[in-house]
């Protein structure tokens, strides 16, 4: 008789505005539905042998927006809420990344995203380096940079403060 363990698989955990990280886990559902924080659901949006497992629920749970999914010719055509992992697909069941699939999609969702509903519309920001260690700017301060970057001439208006 054969006796399976519960064999621990390397996955890719990718958590809302943070860079993706490598661990390893069981591969047990009990395991997965642990690290996404409610019953999963496999996503195969790509050629490579791997899926995305996320929860299920995370839209109706109003779980953070995470990251978008974008076709062969970048238009985004979902997002995903709340962490996600990214693992290998094995015969039967999934299993680890191979280290050319964990270097590949953690080059992908590297940069953490930011959304923002503007006039009805989905935005998404991608954080730069130094924002994701920063505390988040507000929309406020979003609006006022993409303000300045709209303007016609390159004169930017005195801001009222200055902190020095």
């Amino acid at each position: 008789t054969l006796i399976m363990d519960s064999e621990k698989i390397n996955v890719l955990v990718v958590e809302p505005e943070k860079k993706p990280y490598m661990k390893e886990i069981s591969s047990e559902l009990s395991s997965l539905q642990h690290e996404v924080g409610g019953y999963i659901q496999a996503v195969y949006p790509y050629d490579e042998p791997v899926a995305i497992i996320c929860d299920e629920e995370a839209k109706l749970k109003g779980s953070e927006l995470n990251r978008v999914l974008r076709d062969e010719d970048g238009k985004i055509y979902d997002v995903i809420a709340g962490t996600f992992l990214v693992v290998g697909l094995g015969e039967e069941d999934f299993s680890s990344l191979t280290p050319e699939h964990a270097k590949q999609f953690k080059e992908k969702f590297d940069t953490p995203e930011m959304f923002m509903r503007l006039n009805g519309k989905l935005v998404v920001i991608p954080m730069e380096e130094e924002k994701v260690k920063a505390k988040k700017p507000s929309v406020l301060q979003k609006l006022n940079d993409m303000k300045t970057l709209d303007a016609p001439s390159a004169v930017k208006k005195p801001h009222a403060k200055e902190e020095r």
